[in-house]
């Protein structure tokens, strides 16, 4: 995904080429359905409406590409860039989550600065994850502890990770993250409201709130830029300055309000120090309440107390209930993520270009909200595993189709208050699944036992799957043997796969090659051997046996 801005920096000539290929007419025809255009926009005229003179037209500047449509020009757009992953604003991964980790943890490890993730609340009989609720408790918390472990290895030293959960988990939660993170790594539990009421309550209050729990990755390193929070006009309240707690000397006990010495109420102390409250005066914030009597520290009767008015914007505590924490205006979902706490979450905890990440992504709120921040981003979701086709799974009717939204500049949420107009480059693909890999699985004619001394079980099931020579071209009068992954599924993204495999961002990719962050290249149309920076080549199948031979 890409939108045409991004491409006319590089290259205008290939936006030319779009607008005159043959399936333009299936993208605008994507576009009028997600509303990104109106159903009268002419595509015979979009040439001339999107550029003039070779200028891209500002109005149409972040229409965004899928070249899924575009498959023949997809080399022409990406070639456009030199250093291509650094270039991408984010990854979504269509996968189950566990795999997802695994898969990608050795190209992000220790690069993702904040996680976020709201995973399945711990229901029991209405769980809506794919595992046995008969142990409720159990099933739950393996769910979250393999995943936990794995994501730890993805955040950077000074990173951090928040888990929202409810009642029902949130004291299995504290104690799972006590053990993989380390107690000491323990930041906050935010209060955060509850976005329904369930119905049916009897002896018992109606749960209003929920937890979001907030660890450290190292907390000698832990980066916390923090936030505030702005008030409501009614609640700034006037609030008298004097506090519990005498100080030793007259030089610390006397503040000047309006050019005059005043001594606080004996065995208090000024709130404010005196840089502050000449701020506060020059703003009208302070002022003299004449209905208030005190005895000052030298036993003198005082008319009138200063007193200051709360600021418009004030430190954020853990209490986050002043803002929602559900909505349901972007998708269909009922528990989608409100932006605007999203936002306080990513804001706090990391900056512009620094990777977040979400691998319960739901409806797709977190990487709405990190691309809107200019933050890079990785999103993984199931999505519906037993969809048949892309238009009945929910992370292409509902999420892929929410980012393209967002590139092409949403309206919704906090677009209005970060002023966000749109423009964007990422990623989407499919991971094989294990029920995938298994209905693939094949086993040579063999006995069971022919050697009586080898474990059965290993024997048969891990020593005679034929799925690994499939995928492998023997030549044996040169002695080579080369990949050729087609044989497993088709379209399968090489440069993608062995990014993921070798842990090597991708720097540029042309019709013949692949290269990576570090100067090592493959030959992506004869998977033969990889070459690495110093010259030096080694056979390729022995590096992805791993990856066919699952």
């Amino acid at each position: 995904m890409i939108t045409l801005d991004r491409i006319s920096d590089k290259n205008i000539e290939v936006v030319e080429k779009i607008l005159k290929h043959n399936n333009f007419d299936k993208q605008v025809e994507e576009w009028r359905e997600l509303r990104i255009v109106d159903d009268d926009f002419d595509k015979n005229k979009s040439t001339e409406n999107i550029l003039t003179n070779k200028d891209l037209n500002k109005k149409y500047q972040y229409l965004p590409i899928d070249t899924k449509y575009f498959k023949d020009l997809e080399l022409d757009i990406l070639g456009l860039f030199d250093d291509l992953d650094n270039a991408l604003d984010g990854w979504l991964i269509k996968s189950e989550n566990y795999q997802a980790l695994n898969t990608i943890l050795p190209k992000f490890k220790e690069k993702v600065q904040t996680i976020y993730i709201d995973p399945p609340f711990n229901k029991g009989q209405d769980a809506d994850y794919f595992y046995s609720v008969k142990y409720k408790d159990a099933s739950w918390i393996t769910l979250l502890e393999n995943r936990l472990q794995l994501a730890k290895n993805l955040i950077n030293p000074n990173g951090s990770i928040f888990v929202r959960c409810d009642y029902n988990g949130n004291m299995y939660v504290r104690l799972l993250m006590n053990e993989i993170f380390g107690v000491e790594n323990f930041r906050n539990e935010m209060i955060i409201k509850r976005g329904y009421v369930p119905k049916g309550l009897t002896k018992q209050y109606i749960t209003g709130t929920e937890s979001l729990f907030l660890f450290a990755k190292d907390i000698n390193k832990f980066k916390f830029i923090g936030a505030k929070r702005k008030i409501r006009e009614e609640e700034r309240m006037w609030i008298s300055l004097d506090m519990p707690g005498q100080r030793k000397t007259h030089e610390l006990q006397v503040r000047f309000f309006f050019g005059k010495p005043w001594l606080p109420p004996k065995g208090q102390h000024w709130g404010l120090s005196q840089e502050k409250i000449d701020e506060y005066t020059k703003l009208n914030w302070i002022r003299i309440n004449p209905n208030r009597i005190y005895i000052d520290t030298q036993e003198n009767e005082v008319k009138g107390m200063p007193e200051y008015l709360k600021e418009p914007e004030l430190l954020l505590d853990t209490n986050w209930t002043d803002i929602k924490s559900y909505e349901t205006h972007n998708t269909s979902f009922p528990t989608e993520n409100s932006e605007i706490l999203i936002k306080r979450v990513l804001e706090s905890t990391s900056n512009k270009g620094e990777l977040v990440m979400d691998f319960f992504l739901g409806s797709g709120t977190t990487t709405a909200i990190a691309h809107k921040l200019s933050r890079k981003w990785i999103g993984v979701e199931m999505g519906n595993l037993i969809a048949k086709k892309p238009e009945d799974d929910f992370f292409y009717t509902i999420v892929l189709a929410r980012m393209k939204k967002i590139l092409a500049g949403d309206k919704s949420g906090i677009s209005k208050e970060v002023n966000w107009k749109g423009s964007g480059f990422f990623k989407y693909y499919e991971l094989e699944q294990y029920e995938d890999t298994l209905r693939k699985v094949k086993y040579e004619d063999s006995n069971l036992f022919e050697n009586p001394y080898e474990e059965p079980y290993g024997q048969y099931i891990f020593m005679k799957d034929l799925k690994l020579l499939e995928a492998l071209e023997i030549d044996y009068n040169k002695n080579k043997v080369k990949v050729d992954l087609s044989r497993l599924y088709d379209d399968i993204d090489i440069p993608e796969t062995l990014s993921n495999l070798l842990g090597k961002g991708i720097k540029r990719i042309t019709p013949d090659l692949v290269e990576f962050e570090d100067g090592t290249k493959v030959n992506i149309k004869d998977l033969d051997y990889i070459e690495f920076p110093n010259g030096e080549k080694e056979d390729l199948y022995k590096l992805i046996k791993p990856l066919i031979w699952w």
